[in-house]
């Protein structure tokens, strides 16, 4: 049925001149419910509460005990000797990890067919094994010798007195870091664009120079933060040197745990805190690594936790002033 001639026309959901609409600044876009979200975010409250109330009201644990472990002078001491033996294994592990690297990325079939076996034999047997090996090593071998291969040695030295609960622990897991570093570098490398090696290649430049000046700085990138990642690892894996005889953190709280049995929860309790306490560190100087390294990488840098906190009690204030003036 058609209109007459000068007929209004009134399309559904418009105002007519008798009824006139809302401005358009004073209408309100209501967003769109999600009560899955909210029933899926009230449960967890509800698990995250009585996993807390738990932790803190079941006598078992002992706080007061932890109290007293926690700042001992024994698990200090087991601390620094994680430490050290962390920061030990992780720069040789580094320093090894580039070198097996190099060597696979070589032209050479016995450099490539040396790195590929050590980076799948390191990484496919446990490591409390390669530790205990090395930890009985002396038994096998009593003297280590340098010279001609079945012939006469140029000097010779005894393994047991220069093998120390230390060394033993930083060799093992340096020897097992470096196969994992060693495809995190390779992967480092290959990341870089191809064309920045036909350039430099096009330019002249010895190939030392290239890898030095164009090549790694720029592999670094992808090397360092996921070499940072592979430190949490590391950290957790120095509680396995307890069974080389090297009382670290894990080990002093364990020796602790066979003098006083009532309070083996307690200490581990304590071992646990100080992990968690030094992955966190790692965790934070990860993600400023990788920050730092994404410069040039992305448009925006990813906001630091202090940004996002700003930013989110500004919207937040932003959002309770537009809700005052409604």
């Amino acid at each position: 049925m058609s209109e007459p001639p000068g007929a209004t026309v009134t399309l559904p959901g418009t105002a007519t001149a008798d009824k006139p609409s809302k401005p358009l600044a004073a209408q309100r876009v209501l967003p769109l419910r999600r009560p899955g979200r909210w029933v899926a975010t009230a449960v967890v409250l509800v698990l995250v509460a009585q996993f807390v109330h738990g932790l803190v009201t079941n006598p078992f644990y002992q706080w007061d005990r932890w109290a007293y472990w926690f700042l001992r002078p024994t698990i200090l001491d087991g601390l620094l000797i994680t430490l050290q033996v962390t920061a030990y294994s992780a720069v040789l592990g580094l320093l090894g990890g580039i070198l097996l690297a190099l060597a696979r990325l070589s032209r050479s079939p016995v450099l490539r067919a040396v790195s590929w076996t050590y980076v799948w034999a390191l990484r496919s047997i446990p490591l409390i094994v390669v530790l205990i090996f090395l930890y009985n090593f002396s038994a096998l071998y009593k003297t280590v010798s340098l010279g001609v291969p079945f012939g006469p040695a140029f000097f010779s030295f005894d393994e047991s007195k220069l093998a120390t609960d230390m060394v033993v622990a930083v060799i093992g897991l340096s020897l097992n870091e470096a196969a994992y570093a060693a495809e995190v570098v390779r992967g480092g490398i290959l990341s870089v664009d191809q064309g920045q090696h036909e350039a430099a290649a096009a330019l002249g430049l010895p190939k030392s120079y290239q890898f030095r000046r164009i090549v790694f700085p720029q592999a670094l990138r992808s090397i360092i933060p996921n070499y940072v990642n592979q430190l949490i690892g590391l950290i957790k894996g120095t509680s396995l040197v307890f069974y080389v005889s090297l009382l670290d953190l894990f080990g002093s709280a364990q020796t602790m745990g066979s003098t006083y049995p009532g309070d083996i929860v307690p200490l581990l309790l304590v071992v646990t805190v100080w992990y968690l306490i030094l992955t966190s560190v790692v965790s934070v100087i990860q993600f400023y690594v990788e920050r730092h390294y994404a410069r040039g990488a992305t448009r925006n840098l990813p906001p630091t936790p202090l940004q996002k906190l700003r930013t989110g009690l500004t919207g937040l204030r932003a959002r309770i002033r537009r809700e005052a003036a409604v």
